[in-house]
């Protein structure tokens, strides 16, 4: 299986891509879509689409996680975080993709092992469990741990139905 994770942003769109082959976990690919941010919103979250369609294109995965959308104190920042959100869910949808999301609380969980894990222990995680060869732009980090969380999230799903 593999599996493109998100990290949502109207100003940074994080990605990355694993594959899951039996219990190992293999990095494919991560990065990050960069928008203007001097320029329209309408055409960042047009980058975004775009971006992530020719991820999507070129790496043909099974499925698509994106993290969900913390609460927040500024509105307009929450505002334009669901925006990208949707940009990044309708490339998905798009594509034929299964769209599964999952809180912050939910993918620290699944990459450290408990739900208060600090950035930096989550980043240090994927780049073990990766193997990478250094810690990812932090955007693509965080992808790449909602791309694990998923993975790991589907097997337990999987071990459940086979009793």
């Amino acid at each position: 299986m593999k599996v493109l994770g998100i990290d949502p942003g109207s100003r940074i769109t994080g990605y990355g891509i694993i594959q899951k082959l039996g219990n190992r976990l293999l990095h494919v690919d991560n990065g990050a879509i960069f928008t203007d941010t001097s320029g329209e919103f309408p055409l960042r979250l047009q980058k975004i689409y775009t971006g992530l369609s020719e991820v999507i294109e070129r790496y043909q995965p099974d499925a698509m996680a994106i993290e969900q959308i913390f609460f927040s104190n500024n509105v307009q920042s929450a505002l334009k975080l669901g925006q990208a959100r949707g940009a990044a869910i309708v490339a998905g949808v798009n594509a034929g993709l299964p769209v599964a999301e999952y809180t912050a609380l939910q993918v620290k969980q699944a990459v450290v092992g408990h739900g208060k894990a600090a950035k930096e222990q989550v980043q240090q995680m994927v780049k073990i469990l990766l193997n990478l060869p250094e810690i990812a732009q932090a955007d693509a980090s965080d992808a790449l741990a909602v791309a694990i969380c998923h993975a790991n999230s589907v097997a337990l799903r999987n071990a459940g139905k086979i009793r």
